[in-house]
């Protein structure tokens, strides 16, 4: 999958032939081929040209519209997939108060152990850090999501097995940088920074995706209905974030790719990435979900992105057929 990342504020893309030219203050910064290309993720404060535009479009090239720190805002689509028949039934099956219950637990089981095995692995390579108390109240958690209770229930055990991880999170970073606890809207540490651009890049990823099989990204099962959310989206990424974000994250700082250095404070935005912090974090992201991995001895070698494209399809099936989800669960 080719995507193009835009990150450099005030630059203006062009098209000339089969080539899109990235140009500031009149000058050519790069030229990149549109052969190939799958999508263009913009970051900030980039324009388009209305020829630019027509050919993403005619293409059929998704392009991603986010806030220079990682908010999403929207995207530029072809038009709406033809698979009216998975729409039905993602409609008629949200109104199954069974299946949704099912279903949402199976994400928020896949959640918390992705969660869990992010702590054991480190763990293994830290036998001195002690995680047994936070280990232990997961595991209890985990016990009442199996029973599959109602929506509102299974918010509030993830919550609470949300802030257990957390709480250890800290104890995972090694490096001389700042993290106390979660915080969003604006993240107040450059931890904070990098997980919240981290999952919605991710997010981005899934909508993507979504969008290109044909569902509404707007009706959840586990996130419900919300004015403006791609509730679906969010779904599909409790099974990814932890053990792709979360994992890039601790390695960005435990490894000292990323450093406080790469961080600036803005006023009314807080901490954000400076210009090569993102260049960082974006080159690490993209090597991330193309790492090839294997989850079974008979099964291929999968990148990160190919099991999301994966799981995506396993849900339109489960959602058409009423086939059991097999949530990704990594090993």
């Amino acid at each position: 999958m080719k995507i193009l990342y835009l990150t450099e504020q005030g630059s203006i893309v062009k098209k000339t032939s089969r080539r899109l030219v990235i140009a500031k203050d009149g000058k050519t910064i790069s030229e990149v081929s549109m052969l190939g290309l799958d999508s263009i993720v913009i970051f900030g404060n980039i324009q388009l040209t209305t020829q630019v535009i027509s050919s993403v479009l005619d293409s059929g090239i998704t392009v991603s519209f986010l806030s220079s720190g990682g908010k999403f805002r929207g995207m530029l689509l072809p038009l709406q997939h033809k698979n009216v028949f998975l729409r039905i039934s993602q409609y008629e099956r949200y109104l199954d108060d069974q299946f949704q219950r099912e279903l949402a637990s199976k994400f928020v089981r896949a959640k918390i152990i992705n969660a869990r095995n992010v702590m054991e692995s480190f763990k293994k390579n830290h036998p001195d850090v002690d995680l047994s108390k936070e280990l232990y109240l997961i595991d209890k958690i985990m016990q009442k999501v199996i029973e599959r209770p109602p929506v509102p229930v299974l918010l509030g055990l993830e919550g609470s097995a949300t802030a257990a991880y957390f709480r250890v999170f800290r104890k995972m970073i090694l490096a001389d940088i700042a993290f106390t606890m979660r915080t969003r809207r604006p993240p107040k540490d450059p931890v904070n920074v990098l997980l919240s651009f981290g999952y919605s890049m991710l997010t981005n990823e899934i909508l993507s995706q979504i969008f290109s099989i044909g569902f509404d990204p707007y009706i959840g099962y586990y996130h419900g209905i919300d004015y403006g959310r791609p509730a679906l989206a969010l779904d599909l990424m409790e099974e990814f974030r932890h053990c792709i974000i979360d994992k890039l994250v601790l390695k960005l700082i435990n490894k000292r790719i990323i450093s406080p250095d790469d961080f600036i404070e803005v006023e009314d935005k807080g901490i954000v990435f400076n210009k090569e912090g993102i260049k960082k974090f974006i080159v690490n992201y993209e090597n991330t979900l193309r790492e090839k991995l294997i989850q079974n001895s008979d099964e291929n070698m999968l990148t990160f992105r190919d099991i999301i494209r994966r799981q995506i399809q396993k849900l339109a099936k489960t959602i058409m057929t009423r086939e059991e989800y097999t949530p990704f669960v990594i090993r």
